[in-house]
């Protein structure tokens, strides 16, 4: 007779969408290696390059190669997709039972508390999501415009959906697989409005969220991708999301 199963061992595989992250990417890799090895966590990084034309998808190859394919996993995407169909991706290819979202520009603190799941298990939540407005969380570098759009887009959220949760549009959180799963079933957003369409719709299933604060830096190389599109995109979700329910 087979023996129980048993729960099933914890694993953790951080999604990091690329586009021009050249610079970047050795070094966020390197620093998750690192945690990840340090305090013995099961772990793997897939990286989803958006055809980069600065040779991102040349040096992800080359990570692949240092740290093993079993441990770091290209997988590639031809052009722009958006943020979206990229976690949607890399989910295809993600052995995890926890799936870590982050971006790969070093803004997120590669923080042990919240990758190795010791907020989740606090209130075994579904959903850990790091917020820059809650407690001792901030954010450094950023010009005065930045932080106005930020808080302005968190407080226009806040008043229209009341979605529980103080960071709506901040991309660094912790997910069990299959709520990640059913969530990227219901959300129909790209780009920038896709964060906070993940909390909305988190709280209508009934979702439990646990919140960290986290220290958000601007990024030293390369060129933010928040435009004046992504602005309007976000404004035309936040109404459609308003509507909708």
């Amino acid at each position: 007779m087979a023996a129980p199963s048993g729960p099933r061992p914890e694993r953790l595989s951080v999604l990091l969408p690329t586009y021009n992250e050249r610079d970047n990417l050795p070094l966020v890799v390197w620093l998750l290696v690192r945690t990840f090895r340090d305090s013995g966590i099961d772990f793997e990084i897939i990286i989803i390059d958006d055809g980069s034309p600065d040779g991102t998808q040349e040096i992800a190859e080359q990570l692949e190669k240092i740290y093993g394919s079993d441990k770091i996993l290209l997988r590639p995407r031809p052009r722009k997709l958006g943020l979206g169909t990229a976690y949607i991706h890399g989910m295809k290819h993600a052995t995890g039972n926890f799936i870590v979202i982050m971006d790969a520009d070093l803004s997120h603190h590669v923080s042990l508390y919240f990758m190795d799941c010791g907020k989740q298990k606090e209130g075994n939540f579904d959903i850990v999501s790091g917020t820059r407005y809650k407690g001792n969380g901030g954010v450094y570098g950023w010009d005065l415009r930045r932080k106005l759009i930020s808080r302005g887009a968190n407080f226009l959220t806040q008043v229209l959906l009341r979605p529980g949760a103080s960071d709506l549009t901040g991309s660094f959180r912790l997910y069990r697989k299959e709520v990640l799963q059913k969530l990227m079933e219901k959300c129909v957003s790209k780009g920038y409005v896709f964060q906070m369409e993940m909390i909305v719709r988190a709280r209508q299933l009934g979702y439990t969220i646990g919140e960290v604060p986290i220290s958000f830096v601007d990024r030293v190389y390369g060129e933010s991708k928040l435009g004046g599109n992504e602005i309007v995109s976000f404004l035309k979700g936040l109404l459609t999301l308003f509507a909708t329910t």
